[in-house]
């Protein structure tokens, strides 16, 4: 173990946000688990640790199932904050056993892989419009024109979610992920708070109308779930199940399609590759969340004393997984800071794993998919137009845009 006050590891450097991969190293060569000040964290650098943490029920992603804050040793949140804390926690991701369990059951009998294939064709029929467009103006952007439409109007036309209310969908998603970066400002969490009461109000109407008039959407899905023991969602279960889709369903999407091709433009030889063989596209999505991973960082409560690497870590801390630093790992990943789009074992964690592992993750690879697979049909000289500029979050690791050109 090792203190912060020396580490590379500075979430709040634009230097370091621009690559953060060789401060992981630094980490992974200090140790298992590094204490880190600025954010009253214990950081886990190591792919084999954050893989086994994940599994651990001695973490969890909330404590409220066992402590109160103050037996925890925590502060409650202030009550200002209480609309993004109700949306935030009644969704599967900041839930544990039994509640999560219940929740994830049910959201999964409307949340089918059948479900998801069954959109296929709109998403590969959408994919290729926007890229059309994309060619027929001789580029754009490519964050704005491609990759954040297809997943924000796939999940919408999931959720049923009417036409006239979808283009506050990006803007409020925005706003509430800004709570999950390392030390939230004021102004972020006003803004979060005020979208969540917004969201939260247009999809209490949504549900009250589906409720009349039930349809083949997710949410008459949600609606109608139940099981054996006549267990049903709560309104705010289901309020918070549709939002957490729609945030967690396009952000990583989103993200994973700019850092992706940001890293083709970067890596020509392996974009050239890409052009000859179609049939890597697969294996390329896999490898570009593992090289430049859209969710760099994951929290967790540890419940219960734990042991990393000949270090105890009290109940009441904060654990962050690195999955950035997991993905570059040199003892899972032969050469990794190399791109390799034919790397055949591939075990990134970009999607988390255990229970908590991405019920969207089929979704999120058939967007990726046919967002890729139309730029590389309708768009081969495909080419940077601008160096583009990285947002400056650490945590959601994206860009502000990316600059196209077709020749």
């Amino acid at each position: 173990m090792a203190g912060s006050s020396d580490l590379a590891f500075d979430p709040w450097d634009p230097a370091f946000v621009a690559d953060p991969y060789p401060a992981y190293a630094e980490l992974r060569a200090r140790g298992r688990v590094i204490r880190y000040e600025p954010t009253d964290q214990w950081l886990v650098p190591h792919h084999a640790d954050v893989a086994a943490l994940l599994r651990d029920r001695r973490l969890g992603r909330t404590y409220q199932h066992r402590f109160s804050h103050e037996e925890f040793g925590r502060t409650a949140p202030p009550p200002e904050h209480e609309p993004f804390h109700t949306l935030n926690d009644h969704g599967m991701l900041d839930l544990e056993p039994p509640d999560h369990t219940r929740i994830r059951r049910l959201v999964s009998k409307a949340f089918t892989p059948r479900t998801v294939e069954r959109l296929k064709p709109y998403v590969d029929g959408l994919a290729g419009d926007l890229v059309a467009a994309l060619v027929r103006d001789g580029g754009g952007d490519l964050l704005t024109d491609v990759a954040e439409p297809l997943p924000v109007a796939v999940i919408a036309e999931m959720l049923g979610i009417p036409e006239g209310d979808r283009a506050q969908l990006r803007p409020w998603s925005a706003d509430i992920c800004g709570m999950y970066e390392l030390n939230p400002s004021e102004e972020t969490a006003a803004r979060a708070v005020r979208a969540s009461v917004e969201f939260s109000d247009c999809l209490r109407e949504l549900i009250a109308a589906r409720r009349k008039e039930p349809g083949e959407d997710l949410i008459s899905g949600l609606i109608a779930a139940h099981d054996e023991d006549d267990d049903r969602l709560t309104e705010q279960e289901m309020i918070s199940t549709a939002v957490l889709l729609l945030n967690a369903g396009h952000e990583a999407t989103v993200n994973a399609t700019v850092n992706g091709w940001w890293a083709l433009f970067r890596n020509p030889a392996q974009l050239a590759a890409l052009r000859a063989d179609h049939g890597l596209v697969p294996a390329a999505i896999e490898e570009l969340m593992r090289y430049d991973t859209p969710l760099q960082l994951f929290e967790r409560w540890v419940l219960d004393d734990i042991e990393i690497g000949g270090t105890t870590v009290p109940r009441g801390s904060e654990i962050a997984m690195l999955f950035g630093s997991a993905n570059h790992d040199p003892a899972v990943f032969a050469d990794p800071e190399r791109l390799d789009l034919t790397r055949g074992d591939n075990p990134h964690i970009s999607f988390s794993a255990g229970i908590h592992y991405c019920i969207g993750a089929p979704l999120a690879r058939i967007e990726l998919a046919a967002s890729m697979t139309a730029l590389l049909r309708q768009a081969p000289t495909l080419a940077l137009a601008a160096e583009p500029v990285r947002k400056p979050n650490f945590v959601i690791r994206g860009l502000e845009g990316l600059r196209v050109e077709v020749g």
